[in-house]
């Protein structure tokens, strides 16, 4: 590892929760040069939906790079994109009554996210942006103003102006309906709060904590914000592209974004961000947002093959049947272990684990690693569990991964209660 630590700057973070050197990957699994293999419950933050290395993806690169196919084109017309817009459209949108325009951004997220409130503020000729506190949105500086973690807000010295934060579902408890709150303010001319051009959330704050909104919660913004004429973005460039179980997080609501910011999975792997949006906001000048690789072509290639997972309810179906067995045997590690006081939530194939004594998911985190599991942490203070698995991961090695979870908070334990009687 030395050659990362002599020349890679002390930004990298992931190598250091996972300090070893890996060499291949299959499907849910890595393996470092020594030959040791890890279950992966992390999945590239999200961006492997489908897996490493999938047999069904690298064929077609393969394919697309030996007849030559163009890599890069800016945002030109190729046939790799072709494809994959008619595919996105007849798969994707169509079937769920969405007429979006798509825009391709820059290669990752927060390009999409910062396209997104660029665009709502130019159409709506207003700069305050409503967001939510533990909102995670990226670390450009547009998307940082909209992003809650200190951690990252800090030492940036971005302008903290033309940004509104509001309390996010069950924020001030179960019996508080926050958007109440979000209404009154907007109604109050004197309430301070600027009328925002757009309001951006995620169904669910998978950095956040996994701190899920409600169906009835998203359906009364979305009602709050057409009756203020405010644009609604959704955020789904972690918990989209399938991990809810539906293509988009935000179907179960029944409502239809202004706006959805896509990433991560939707390139397979490979980077590529876009933005959704109605296409009354198609209000661009032909150039007036840009990006040298907004045109990944061996995205287009991937991200196509993936949607024909989408050809029919079959991976919707598995996700939402592997989602009651995550659900099921990680509330099942909370009964057993009740001096940990944890809480178990989430949705889909993305759950998290709270356990509020500070610094104990860390120390399992790096339990589960020793043991043979990639798993990383969520939350304001890293006290939650995030199980993030491949969408395409077999039921026993989902289980095996879970069981190892159950045995490295059982030696954390173990090693704290010996630690304690040698302290004695």
């Amino acid at each position: 590892m030395r050659i990362f630590e002599q020349i890679e700057s002390r930004v990298r973070g992931y190598v250091r929760s996972f300090p070893v050197i890996f060499e291949s990957s299959e499907g849910s699994t890595m393996t470092d040069e020594s030959g040791k293999e890890y279950i992966d419950f992390f999945a590239g933050a999200g961006a492997l939906n489908y897996g490493h290395n999938n047999e069904r993806i690298n064929n077609a690169l393969i394919e697309y790079i030996n007849n030559k196919g163009p890599f890069h084109s800016l945002d030109m017309a190729t046939s790799a994109k072709k494809r994959f817009l008619t595919k996105l459209n007849d798969t994707i949108l169509q079937p769920r009554n969405l007429e979006y325009k798509v825009q391709f951004t820059g290669p990752t997220g927060t390009n999409s996210v910062e396209t997104a409130i660029k665009l709502a503020r130019m159409i709506k000729c207003r700069s305050n942006i409503v967001a939510f506190t533990n909102g995670f949105h990226g670390l450009t500086m547009g998307s940082l103003s909209i992003t809650g973690n200190n951690f990252y807000r800090d030492e940036a010295y971005i302008s903290r102006s033309n940004v509104s934060f509001m309390p996010y579902d069950s924020y001030l408890g179960p019996d508080v309906c926050t958007v109440d709150y979000f209404r009154k303010l907007l109604s109050d001319n004197s309430s301070g709060l600027d009328l925002p051009a757009a309001v951006i959330v995620e169904t669910i704050q998978a950095e956040g904590g996994v701190n899920i909104a409600t169906s009835e919660w998203l359906r009364k913004l979305s009602r709050t914000c057409h009756e203020y004429d405010i644009l609604l973005i959704i955020d789904d460039i972690q918990v989209g592209n399938g991990r809810t179980g539906d293509f988009f997080s935000f179907e179960e609501s029944g409502i239809k974004p202004d706006m959805v910011t896509l990433s991560k999975a939707i390139g397979g792997g490979l980077p590529m961000a876009l933005l959704l949006f109605r296409q009354e906001l198609d209000q661009w000048k032909p150039g007036e947002h840009t990006g040298t690789f907004r045109g990944n072509n061996l995205a287009f290639v991937a991200a196509y093959e993936t949607l024909h997972y989408w050809d029919n309810m079959d991976m919707s179906h598995a996700v939402k049947h592997k989602s009651e067995i995550m659900k099921n045997e990680i509330k099942e590690i909370a009964v057993k272990f009740p001096e940990l006081d944890a809480e178990v939530r989430g949705r889909g194939m993305i759950y998290g684990l709270e356990i509020p004594e500070r610094g104990v998911c860390s120390q399992v985190s790096e339990k589960c690693f020793e043991n043979g599991l990639i798993i990383e942490l969520a939350g304001a203070d890293d006290q939650v569990l995030k199980f993030l698995p491949p969408l395409i991961i077999d039921e026993e090695t989902l289980l095996n991964g879970i069981s190892i979870v159950e045995q490295s908070i059982g030696e954390v334990i173990e090693d704290k209660k010996k630690k304690l009687t040698e302290e004695l």
